[in-house]
C-alpha cells in the first residue's frame, strides 16, 4: 500500500490517498481507533469524492475508518472492454423500452464482482495492519452484487449495507442465500434503471436473520437524508459504537 497524498479534514479525520497493488482508493481514519466500513460506488471516486467523503465523514463521528477502492474499469483503471459493449446494450434496452436480458446484465456485472471483491479483501489484509484501524469490517452501498459476493465469502464481513440501485444476475440471487450477517436494503421505490422485483426477490433470498428493507418514493438520486440516518445508526449497532 503506497500513500499518495494525506490532509488532515476540519472535522479531525485525516484523509489519505493510496494505490494497492496499482488500484487508487482512499482512507478516511477518525483520531481514535475503530472498526472499518467499505464504502462502495458506481465507479469514477474522484466524481463521487462528495459523496463518498460526506459518508466517511458520518462514520467517523461514529468512530469509524471508512475506505474506498476504484471499481474495475472506472476511472483511471484500465477499461474493461466487455463491460463497456455490455453497458452499450443495457442503455439501447433502456432507451427502446426493451427488457434487459439476463445475458446482458451478467456481462455488466459478473466482471466487476469477480475483479473488485479480491480487490476488497486484499485491502482489508492490508488496512486491518494499520494503526487506528481494530476492526470489525462492514460494507456500504455501492454495486449490490459486490456487496452479496463480499458478504458470501469474507468471514471477517460483520454487516452489510446494500444500495438495490443497480441490476443482479440469477448467480448472485442464489448466492445471497448464504449470507447470513445483518443486511440493510435501501430501495428507491421509483427507480427507472433498476428492476424493482429483481431488489425485492433479492432482498427475500438473503439466508440473514436480521434484515431490514427500507424503501422510499423517488427515484435513483432522490435518497432522502433520513435514510442516511437509519443507515448510520444500522453501522453503530453492529460496529459496537454509539450512535
Amino acid at each position: 500500500m503506497q500513500i499518495t497524498s494525506e490532509q488532515h479534514l476540519d472535522d479531525g479525520l485525516l484523509e489519505q490517498r493510496f494505490t494497492l497493488d496499482g488500484v487508487p482508493g482512499i482512507l478516511w481514519t477518525p483520531q481514535r481507533p475503530g472498526p472499518l466500513v467499505l464504502l462502495g460506488h458506481p465507479g469514477g471516486i474522484d466524481a463521487m469524492y462528495p459523496r463518498l467523503a460526506g459518508r466517511a465523514r458520518a462514520l467517523g463521528r461514529l468512530g469509524a475508518a471508512a475506505a474506498t477502492l476504484e471499481l474495475p474499469g472506472s476511472g483511471e483503471r484500465p477499461r474493461l472492454p466487455t463491460v463497456d459493449a455490455a453497458r452499450a446494450d443495457l442503455r439501447a434496452a433502456l432507451a427502446a423500452g426493451r427488457p434487459v436480458s439476463a445475458d446482458v446484465v451478467d456481462r455488466l456485472i459478473l466482471p466487476l464482482v469477480d475483479r473488485a471483491v479480491p480487490e476488497l479483501r486484499a485491502a482489508i489484509d492490508v488496512l486491518l495492519a494499520r494503526p487506528g484501524i481494530t476492526g470489525p469490517v462492514a460494507c456500504a452501498g455501492g454495486v449490490i452484487a459486490i456487496g452479496v459476493r463480499l458478504a458470501r465469502v469474507e468471514p471477517r464481513l460483520v454487516a452489510a449495507g446494500l444500495f438495490a440501485g443497480s441490476f443482479v444476475p440469477a448467480s448472485i440471487l442464489e448466492e445471497a442465500r448464504a449470507v447470513t450477517i445483518p443486511v440493510h436494503v435501501l430501495l428507491q421505490w421509483d427507480d427507472a434503471g433498476n428492476d424493482r422485483q429483481a431488489a425485492l426477490d433479492l432482498f427475500d433470498a438473503f439466508g440473514s436473520s436480521e434484515k431490514t428493507l427500507l424503501a422510499n418514493l423517488g427515484g435513483h438520486t432522490g435518497v432522502p437524508e433520513h435514510a442516511g440516518d437509519d443507515a448510520t445508526r444500522f453501522f453503530a449497532r453492529h460496529l459496537g459504537l454509539a450512535p
